[in-house]
């Protein structure tokens, strides 16, 4: 399998999740140039796209999606209450004909050799998820605009090979930066995002001897730093209650606006 992001942050996200015969997006944040620019230094094309998963219906997570739809008859995967939002969103007239195809949380689905297990989240949406994904031996998930966790999304995070996980701000950062109260609230609170050291933290409860790595994702451009994101969640490992230390496993950090590092497993 392999999995790379195209692009993450508040201002657009779209994951590359494939097998050798099976591809696949998660989300469509970003545009579509954005997204054929990633795909062909994979060697893709959005004609070799076989599904589109959306994790929910804000528009750094479909901002992409009707125009690549005006061109390409790809389904789309979503949970009910994400199709509902994406078709009251300001591209619905351009997305009368989608090809929708509802999903429903810890429900497997397949697309060819990939399996697909959506995962209740807690985000101010209308029913997001993220998604476990597997093929044959070979498990990763995306976890990513999660404002808390709990002891389902550690059990849904057991056994990966890869993880793509949100650390989305440093919280001292958040407090004192520009944004007004209000935003400032939600993103803390349990249906907003998950800041660095949650993200360590939730890390923390799924590392095991076999993790070939980590990706950090969805981090903002305004409370948050890669290198920042990096080192602490770095520091929760090596702090943390577990045996590891921060070395012990790749760990990456999304690029905003291009093909971040591919992980092959």
């Amino acid at each position: 399998m392999r999995l790379t992001s195209l692009s993450s942050g508040s201002s657009g996200n779209s994951i590359y999740v494939g097998s050798d015969t099976t591809h696949i997006l998660v989300d469509t944040g970003c545009s579509k140039k954005r997204i054929e620019e990633g795909l062909s230094k994979l060697d893709l094309s959005l004609a070799d796209i076989d599904a589109i998963f959306v994790t929910h219906e804000h528009s750094d997570h479909i901002n992409g999606l009707h125009t690549i739809l005006k061109k390409y008859e790809i389904p789309v995967y979503a949970t009910k209450g994400t199709i509902e939002g994406i078709r009251i969103s300001d591209k619905k007239r351009e997305m009368d004909n989608a090809d929708f195809h509802e999903i429903k949380a810890d429900k497997k689905l397949s697309v060819k050799d990939l399996t697909i297990n959506p995962m209740t989240i807690m985000h101010d949406a209308l029913e997001p998820v993220g998604y476990r994904i597997s093929c044959g031996k070979s498990r990763m998930a995306i976890a990513t605009d999660l404002g808390c966790y709990n002891e389902y999304t550690v059990d849904c995070l057991q056994g990966l090979d890869a993880v793509l996980i949100e650390a989305n701000h440093d919280v001292r950062m958040l407090q004192t930066g520009p944004y007004p109260y209000y935003l400032k609230k939600r993103i803390l609170g349990e249906r907003g995002h998950l800041s660095n050291e949650k993200s360590g933290e939730l890390l923390c409860r799924i590392l095991h001897d076999n993790l070939k790595g980590i990706i950090l994702g969805h981090l903002s451009k305004e409370n948050n730093l890669p290198e920042l994101a990096y080192e602490t969640v770095r520091v929760e490992i090596e702090m943390g209650n577990n045996p590891y230390h921060g070395s012990d496993f790749p760990i990456m950090v999304a690029a905003r606006n291009e093909l971040s590092q591919v992980l092959e497993f």
